[in-house]
């Protein structure tokens, strides 16, 4: 034990040694402290006279001293880190806090503004050209940036003023007239309308393939004739088609092409990421300019209400921003039973000059104007919610058309009243045959039992309208039974947990088999396989 003790104290006089050379030279200090040379000398020396418990006190003295010495160095640099990520948290927020304070002179300086240009004298006569010269030659209110910051008022006078930069007397900017200029010049262009000849020779069936052959032989877009069919019976069954699948496959052309084959050129409207409310698709009054700011979808459904023309408004990609913000007053509009009651709001009261069709200053919806969205389903894009899906009639474009030859196609002009007589004609003489909606309502209640998911009152009407007219276009009944359960109803298992109800979904394939009979059902069943893929 002597021994031992004897060793200890050298070990710990060289290390308390070393110490205190690390304070007055810390290399030289770094150097003894894991000099583990000299240590294996001194342990040669004195191990002769180690007894057993001297040898294992030896081992864990030193063991021990070095983790004492890893954990301080762990700590150091521990300490350092967080040093290190402490004073870049402090400049980054003296950084933002800046940015922040130049923000805030800048919106002080804007309001300065603002109030100014409101402050101009404004009435019947409007703004005078002097004051607005004068305005537009301060070089500070006027700014590009001031013109911006002033909102509505900012840009009412950031018109003004190009024509001003001209130098031409802008008249009066804010004068009394018309406060609607799109809407009050296509009551102007249908002052003296003369309907024209509609095209009335073709049924559904030949209508879905000269659309097809149009858009081969005249824009060389390719579609299956199956996605013809589906969208001719889609907007018979709803006003509003959502295409959804993946880039380039023809979502945006289609509507496109078809607008150019009913003569009547569709307007599309791209959705832009800040749209939040109805405005952006209707427009809004202007309490300084006195005007109302028309969108091209609003003059567009207004135009509609002078023709019997097929009209088509497309929302391009319709859930980069959501659509429950700035379409939810449509969606409950379109689905309201009886269309004359299809209003929309434009202001709180009509006055002398505004457009003749606004009725107190609310605009009827047409019957005559569908809605068709594209989506696509990525990480910048919203999801579409379950209102949306329920209410519209999802055709999903995931592949490339394939090339074929077409016999070069004649746009036609076709009316909707024809088109909606074709629909009406198809109810009547391809109804949904009992055998099968005894079907569907058994396999309604399987569902119900199994997942507790329901078809629901307004599945079964679109059902009952979408499947006949399929038929009539060329499909068959169970076709269109097929597409209708897998896009409306099974579309809604994804809300579930996929893992719990695998076996449950192979006992429904097992189900849909017995009733429709053995691969029937390809849609559904394609549909469902890919759900169990998904877990």
């Amino acid at each position: 034990m002597e021994g031992f003790l004897n060793w200890f104290f050298q070990f710990m006089s060289t290390m308390l040694g070393g110490i205190w050379d690390c304070v007055k030279n810390i290399f030289l200090g770094l150097f003894q402290i894991f000099n583990f040379g000299l240590y294996i000398g001194l342990f040669d020396r004195y191990k002769s006279d180690f007894n057993i418990i001297g040898w294992a006190l030896a081992v864990l003295a030193f063991i021990l001293t070095y983790l004492v010495w890893g954990l301080i160095i762990f700590m150091i640099v521990l300490l350092i880190r967080k040093y290190v990520r402490f004073r870049k948290t402090i400049v980054g927020s003296e950084d933002l806090l800046e940015e922040i304070a130049d923000l805030h002179r800048e919106v002080v300086r804007l309001a300065g503004e603002n109030e100014r240009i409101l402050a101009l004298k404004v009435g019947p006569e409007g703004l005078s050209y002097e004051d607005l010269r004068g305005l537009f030659e301060d070089g500070q209110s006027v700014g590009a940036t001031g013109l911006v910051g002033a909102g509505a008022a900012g840009g009412a006078v950031a018109q003004v003023a190009t024509t001003v930069a001209e130098g031409t007397n802008p008249a009066t900017p804010v004068a009394s007239g018309k406060r609607f200029f799109r809407l009050s010049a296509v009551d102007d262009k249908y002052t003296f309308y003369k309907a024209p000849e509609y095209d009335c020779s073709m049924n559904l069936q030949e209508l879905c393939d000269d659309i097809r052959n149009f858009a081969c032989s005249r824009s060389h877009l390719y579609y299956d004739v199956r996605v013809i069919r589906l969208m001719i019976a889609g907007l018979a069954s709803t006003k509003l088609i959502l295409l959804q699948g993946i880039s380039g496959t023809g979502k945006t052309s289609l509507p496109y092409m078809m607008g150019k084959y009913f003569q009547n050129d569709t307007t599309i409207a791209s959705v832009q990421p800040s749209w939040r409310d109805r405005t952006e698709l209707f427009g809004f009054y202007n309490e300084f300019t006195k005007k109302f700011n028309e969108t091209e979808v609003l003059k567009r459904i207004y135009e509609s209400s002078y023709t019997d023309d097929i009209n088509i408004i497309v929302l391009d990609e319709m859930n980069i921003a959501r659509v429950e913000y700035y379409f939810a007053e449509m969606l409950s509009i379109l689905e309201m039973p009886d269309p004359s009651e299809w209003k929309i709001e434009i202001i709180p009261a009509t006055q002398e000059g505004d457009p003749a069709h606004l009725e107190d200053g609310k605009l009827k919806i047409p019957q005559n104007v569908w809605y068709i969205g594209t989506a696509n389903n990525d990480d910048s894009t919203f999801a579409v919610s379950d209102k949306v899906y329920d209410r519209a009639l999802v055709i999903n474009l995931d592949t490339k058309g394939i090339a074929f030859d077409a016999p070069y196609t004649e746009a036609k002009k076709i009316s909707y009243s024809y088109v909606e007589s074709l629909y009406k004609k198809a109810v009547e003489d391809y109804p949904v045959c009992q055998e099968n909606l005894d079907k569907i309502a058994q396999l309604d209640l399987y569902v119900i039992e199994h997942f507790r998911v329901a078809f629901g009152n307004r599945i079964m009407k679109q059902l009952k309208i979408f499947v006949p007219v399929y038929v009539a276009c060329g499909g068959t009944e169970v076709a269109g039974i097929d597409y209708i359960l897998a896009t409306k109803v099974y579309r809604k298992f994804e809300g579930l947990n996929l893992s719990l109800i695998r076996d449950e979904i192979k006992g429904l394939m097992r189900y849909m088999d017995e009733l429709f009979g053995k691969d029937m059902m390809t849609e559904c069943n394609a549909y469902l396989q890919r759900l169990q893929k998904m877990f």
